[in-house]
């Protein structure tokens, strides 16, 4: 079994595509995939057979690679157009459908995926407050959620999986703190609960999710920044580890890392402490096994990898390796 790392080069226009050495947790290239364009989100299917990027620049697209199960490598096999710049793609449980929310165009938008992994023209794009930044289906299928930063609030969905068609759910808007700025949302991998990233407060929203109706419910806010941060905070991303134990969200004015113990009974977040990376960390995943961290440097044009304890959640540096230019979005998979 091996682990592979992908990162999207928004400058560089194309995907590092990276062995990681669990022994070790050093990085080796082997792959440099062209998207031909500014790449920013990426998403990988439920199957883990393919690759989606959302290319920014024209000609707008998402842009789909195969993925070679042995190597990781990538192989592009198609694209089609998206209605906007999209900021977030995601799939549904089934991986017929793709999902993206675009912040410049103030829309989400669902794109069919042939069974050949091949995405298609949208066949839904349902405008929003503005800035929209994340869209991510619930377990079982039934609802999806998105985010509007300008907008202030959580848009909870309907979802059908069989004609991939969205429509509101009751309550549709779910409104937050103002000036918060919803970012992006984590979903825990077992309990019934979800967490909420504010990107212009750098807060942290648990909400209990209602698993049949699809609806959150606020139950507990945090703030993210390291002690004696006195800048605007401009958070990012937040990954759980696969056992829901641990929650990591990253700040880009401070380049750090927070870390947060998870009571997976209650929902309730614990703060544990921070860890410098690097410059400007807009994306970061974790590995599969849980047992590293890989953050990028949007600045640094670089990655840090981290060995997770998985005891305390505690985050040590092993390695760092050159990324291409404005690595912004990192997604980790492994192989059989």
């Amino acid at each position: 079994m091996g682990t592979v790392i992908y990162v999207s080069n928004a400058d560089s226009g194309d995907i590092s595509v990276l062995s990681l050495d669990e022994s070790t947790g050093a990085l080796t290239t082997l792959q440099t995939a062209e998207v031909g364009g500014t790449v920013m989100p990426l998403a990988i299917s439920p199957d883990q057979r393919f690759l989606y990027a959302a290319r920014r620049s024209e000609p707008i697209a998402v842009v789909a690679f195969g993925i070679d199960r042995e190597s990781g490598r990538l192989a592009k096999i198609g694209e089609a157009p998206l209605p906007d710049s999209m900021a977030y793609l995601s799939t549904d449980e089934t991986g017929r459908w793709l999902f993206s929310a675009s912040y410049g165009g103030n829309i989400v938008a669902v794109n069919p995926i042939g069974a050949d992994g091949r995405p298609r023209p949208s066949t839904q794009q349902i405008p929003t407050a503005p800035k929209a930044h994340c869209i991510r289906a619930l377990p079982g299928n039934r609802h999806v959620l998105a985010t509007s930063l300008g907008g202030g609030h959580v848009l909870q969905f309907r979802f059908d999986a069989d004609t991939g068609v969205l429509s509101p759910n009751e309550p549709y808007p779910l409104a937050m703190r103002p000036e918060a700025g919803p970012r992006h949302l984590a979903l825990h991998p077992s309990a019934a609960f979800a967490v909420l990233l504010n990107e212009l407060d750098a807060s942290l929203d648990v909400l209990a999710l209602d698993r049949t109706r699809g609806t959150l419910t606020p139950q507990q806010t945090l703030n993210t920044l390291p002690p004696g941060f006195s800048g605007e905070p401009w958070a990012s991303e937040l990954r759980f580890t696969p056992d829901g134990r641990f929650l990591y969200t990253s700040e880009r004015r401070s380049s750090t890392l927070a870390t947060f113990a998870v009571d997976a009974t209650s929902g309730d977040l614990t703060p544990l402490g921070h860890t410098p990376t690097q410059a400007q960390p807009r994306g970061f995943a974790i590995t599969p096994s849980g047992r590293f961290l890989i953050a990028a440097g949007q600045v640094s044009h670089r990655l840090s990898v981290y060995r997770i304890d998985t005891a305390t959640g505690a985050l040590t540096p092993t390695a760092e390796h050159a990324a291409g230019r404005n690595p912004n979005w990192v997604e980790a998979l492994s192989l059989t």
